[in-house]
């Protein structure tokens, strides 16, 4: 096969990363959105925004929990997941701030502890409004937590994708946009879901319903703009995108994107709950595609020499 023109630096193996690993992407970039938008309507929103709140809280304490499975699971030894975190030979913490998968995981990991302290404090909100518990969701305690929880939401939404970029493999490593263009994929897949889920629960929260759809409009603009940037930066790798995977990348653009902005702007004959839906989903499976795309194209691409070869 031909060879593709591009730097002779990319000489490391594949990680042969599968479906866990797109599906953790993509489910742990929703799991960190979904938590930074419900700290901000818990920071400045109104008391009528605290059901979609306590809803994004819990969306991200399920995305933490599947992400985590899907995590272990796909470890060669998943018994040895906890030497991620601590030295097998001291028991003492390990943490190497030169290594993206280091920080990554202590940051999974502080994320993982706030959700589970917002999702209690959801829980006893409504369930136990007499609980001390109650105290994570009101006060300066559920501030603090909404606080950094929502940022060590947004590193997990956004560090996957710039884990790739300081990679040195063919696609990831070309680009240094892919944390931007992982974050607002997070961002607008979040906000579909918290629409999914106020919308099914019968839109008793319009204002609430119409921020999540202004923010997943803006995070899809800039999804959109980022992707293209992201295609420009690759230069002379971008030809590996040609065929199936460039098929796929525009399926993301036009159907995971524009279709959906189109569809807000209200000239299309569907009532507008079925549209909501409709344009919810297919932002969730362009964000799905958009990962499935970015893995796998770069785990079909092998190294020989100065050129760059498909399989």
């Amino acid at each position: 096969m031909k060879a593709m023109p591009m730097p002779d630096t990319f000489f490391t193996a594949s990680p042969h990363w599968g479906w866990l690993i797109v599906f953790y992407f993509f489910i742990g970039g929703i799991a960190g959105a979904a938590f930074f938008l419900s700290a901000l309507l818990h920071l400045f929103g109104r008391a009528a925004d605290r059901p979609v709140v306590r809803t994004g809280y819990l969306v991200a304490l399920s995305g933490v929990i599947v992400s985590a499975i899907l995590l272990v699971v796909d470890l060669s030894r998943p018994l040895r997941f906890w030497h991620m975190l601590i030295q097998s030979n001291t028991g003492w913490p390990m943490f190497k701030a030169w290594s993206p998968m280091s920080v990554g995981s202590w940051a999974f990991a502080l994320f993982g502890v706030f959700t589970a302290l917002a999702a209690l404090g959801a829980w006893a909100e409504i369930r136990a409004p007499a609980s001390p518990l109650r105290r994570l969701a009101n006060g300066l305690p559920g501030k603090a937590i909404a606080v950094l929880g929502g940022s060590s939401g947004v590193f997990v939404a956004g560090y996957t994708g710039v884990m790739l970029s300081v990679t040195n493999r063919p696609l990831w490593g070309d680009s240094s946009v892919l944390g931007g263009l992982f974050l607002s994929s997070a961002a607008s897949g979040a906000a579909a879901v918290l629409v999914l889920a106020t919308t099914w629960r019968g839109r008793r929260d319009a204002t609430s319903l119409e921020w999540l759809q202004r923010v997943d409009r803006g995070a899809l603009m800039l999804k959109g703009v980022l992707l293209v940037a992201v295609v420009v930066s690759l230069g002379a790798a971008a030809q590996v995108l040609v065929g199936i995977w460039g098929v796929a990348l525009a399926a993301v653009l036009i159907g995971g994107v524009l279709v959906p902005l189109l569809m807000r702007r209200g000239r299309w004959s569907i009532p507008e709950r079925p549209m909501m839906v409709a344009s919810a989903l297919l932002v969730l499976a362009g964000g799905f595609l958009l990962r499935v795309v970015v893995i796998f194209s770069s785990e079909s691409v092998y190294v020989m020499g100065a050129g760059v070869h498909g399989p």
